[in-house]
């Protein structure tokens, strides 16, 4: 059997339902031979993460994906391989941002409250380490049947330009690569296609090559077979190495398994390979 890797997940430090250690142990089960940790805008599960993998056959790897923005659109960049004496320069590099969504998520509760949602900023807190988004206001909507499910709440009320959600303002692309790099860890745009055209990624792409982007993900759950195809003639057109992962959230994106995506997805071990050696990690 062909070993597998999955470098995309999340933890109960942003907004999956896993403990980092749940995420190791559910690794082992289903033979996944090199997981990443890339909570949202966060290092704080790493510790715990990395502990995990000391007594485990999953070789585990500091991770976190980067909400930037680009051309006035949500981008995600992930950088993996954060030497430890790094994550602390991972919280500061996002200080900013991280108040400025905390105060857009607030008001985004604020606005529900007047139009008269019963929500509170201390209920979506609680169901997390403090770090709630949009997906943690979704799962109480849900939970109090405004909705009949996490994704109706993001195509209707969550929606931004719905008047409830007005996003904060985010780091810019290249400057998210530029710090990665800066910290000697490989930077990776994350499911591309999802957030940008092919029309626009031949102009974001060289662009990011310029500012040090190593890697794109080709492989990755929401891909169908037309989209993979798509993303790896990108990726070798620009000369950039590829990357994969299911982007775990556990329970809050039930459909989506660890490793597996929707069933169809294999992202094979020579990507973290790839991905290993675009970084400083080891030296």
């Amino acid at each position: 059997m062909n070993k597998k890797c999955d470098l995309h997940s999340h933890s109960v430090f942003s907004d999956g339902t896993l403990t980092p250690a749940g995420l190791v142990r559910l690794a082992e089960e289903k033979g996944i031979s090199a997981l990443a940790l890339t909570d949202h805008n966060t290092s704080m599960g790493l510790k715990d993460f990395m502990e995990a993998g000391k007594n485990s056959p999953v070789i585990t790897v500091p991770g976190c994906e980067f909400t930037t923005e680009w051309n006035k659109k949500e981008v995600h960049i992930v950088g993996l391989f954060f030497k430890e004496e790094y994550w602390q320069e991972i919280e500061d590099f996002l200080e900013l941002a991280k108040i400025a969504k905390l105060n857009s998520n607030n008001r985004l509760i604020e606005n529900l409250q007047k139009a008269g949602y019963d929500i509170s900023v201390e209920e979506v807190a609680a169901m997390t380490n403090g770090n709630y988004n949009r997906a943690h206001v979704a799962k109480v909507l849900l939970e109090k049947n405004y909705v009949s499910s996490t994704s109706e709440a993001f195509d209707t009320i969550l929606k931004e330009g719905n008047g409830f959600y007005f996003p904060a303002s985010r780091i810019q692309s290249a400057t998210t690569v530029r710090f990665i790099k800066t910290y000697g860890a490989t930077a990776i745009v994350a499911h591309p296609l999802l957030n940008l055209t092919p029309e626009e990624l031949e102009v974001f792409l060289p662009e990011m090559k310029a500012a040090g982007l190593d890697a794109m993900e080709t492989h990755y759950t929401e891909f169908d077979e037309k989209m993979t195809k798509t993303a790896v003639s990108l990726a070798e057109r620009f000369g950039l190495k590829q990357s994969g992962g299911s982007d775990y959230h556990g329970k809050n994106k039930p459909w989506i398994e660890l490793g597996e995506g929707r069933g169809d997805l294999f992202v094979p071990y020579e990507f973290y390979e790839d991905m290993l050696n675009c970084s400083e990690y080891r030296k």
